[in-house]
């Protein structure tokens, strides 16, 4: 990113998307189409993110997310973190979410994927680029 750094700015990506269960698989499911997602809206290649925290609800406890996205190609030197969200009454159940920061070029506007019943929290970002 040296020398480049006149031409990107540090942003903070957000984004959500919900579980079918509590199972290993629905959560792998939704981790990578999440991840997927954010990479794919905003062209990011691994030396782009700096970090991504993953906030689950209370009821997702069958494996940490972080652990799924560490899987993809170069991500081996992202810090990635593991939360729990706050136990709100009434909140979205079986979600995820997701706090990105990234270089992205000056002149992007940062996409945020809100995906499955996650759209209802931020319906002017859920619609497919």
């Amino acid at each position: 990113m040296a020398g480049q750094q006149d031409e990107l700015k540090l942003r903070g990506l957000r984004g959500a998307t919900t579980c079918k269960s509590n199972t290993i698989k629905a959560i792998e499911t939704a981790v990578q189409e999440l991840v997927s997602e954010l990479i794919d809206r905003n062209q990011l290649s691994p030396n782009q993110i700096v970090s991504i925290t993953f906030s689950v609800t209370a009821d997702l406890n069958a494996c940490f997310p972080a652990s799924i996205a560490r899987r993809q190609e170069g991500w081996d030197d992202i810090a990635l973190l593991d939360c729990q969200q706050m136990a709100v009454p009434g909140d979205l159940r079986r979600c995820i979410r997701i706090l990105a920061y990234a270089w992205l070029p000056i002149d992007t506007a940062p996409k945020h994927p809100y995906l499955g019943e996650a759209t209802i929290l931020r319906p002017d970002r859920s619609s497919t680029p």
